[in-house]
């Protein structure tokens, strides 16, 4: 099932899906957030170092098939396979936008 996502969760999902930290801390805004795993990972240094790190530890895919919006967020559903405990598993990426980049991302179960 194919979804329309806004420009800016696209491109997150583009840059997720190449692996470099570099394009992935470029979807963020300056001080843009990411919330995974009980951690909190504030700016694109600590992004880069966040998603450099994800990258060496897990082989995966992800695909968005759903999105709403809850509680002021835009929540995008997606299946995600790969070298991991508990694989597949479907994740929610809950995004707070700002001019065409992530603001905030949170990744929950």
């Amino acid at each position: 099932m194919t979804i329309k996502l806004p420009r800016a969760i696209e491109v997150y999902f583009d840059a997720d899906r190449s692996g470099d930290p570099e394009f992935i801390a470029d979807a963020f805004t300056e001080n843009g957030i990411v919330k995974d795993k009980g951690e909190i990972h504030r700016g694109r240094d600590a992004i880069r170092r966040w998603m450099a790190d994800e990258s060496q530890q897990y082989d995966y895919t992800v695909e968005p098939f759903l999105i709403a919006t809850e509680h002021g967020k835009t929540v995008v559903t997606a299946h995600t396979v790969g070298a991991f405990a508990g694989s597949p598993i479907d994740l929610r990426f809950l995004f707070v936008l700002a001019n065409d980049k992530v603001a905030e991302l949170e990744i929950t179960v």
